[in-house]
């Protein structure tokens, strides 16, 4: 199915809000996917992940295609997969970090919880991946 806001249900909306991880899967130089659960803010018909400079953004570098898998409830019946093309955008950007409204209403408690604040985790976490997603998959 292709990819439309409009076409999502309300439920779908709530989980692409509200789930804390998601499965972000890059393809590496020799053709072999890598999969880590990352954190991720949904913006409709985008996606925003801060990473570390890690192999994720080194796989991006050469392929841009990703997958994003939300956690499985109810048993495999409530499926979310995200395709689409990613980038890391670059710091001549104007670009979002961590100290994003959005994101620190989403992941303020996890970040306290281990030890970061929105801002001390923009220093490490200072890799921005925009996901713009063109196929959807749900159950």
């Amino acid at each position: 199915m292709s990819f439309s806001v409009e076409t999502l249900k309300e439920h779908t909306k709530e989980r692409l809000t509200n789930e804390v991880i998601a499965w972000f899967t890059t393809v590496r130089s020799d053709g072999r996917p890598h999969s880590v659960p990352v954190w991720f803010l949904w913006e409709g018909e985008s996606v925003l992940i801060f990473s570390k400079n890690n192999q994720k953004i080194r796989n991006l570098a050469q392929n841009p295609n990703v997958v994003l898998a939300l956690d499985n409830t109810d048993d495999g019946g409530d499926v979310i997969i995200l395709e689409g093309q990613a980038r890391v955008l670059s710091s001549d950007e104007e670009r979002p970090d961590t100290t994003l409204p959005a994101y620190k209403a989403k992941y303020g408690a996890e970040m306290q919880e281990i030890g970061y604040t929105p801002e001390s985790m923009r220093q490490e976490y200072n890799q921005v991946i925009r996901v713009t997603i063109d196929r959807f998959t749900s159950q």
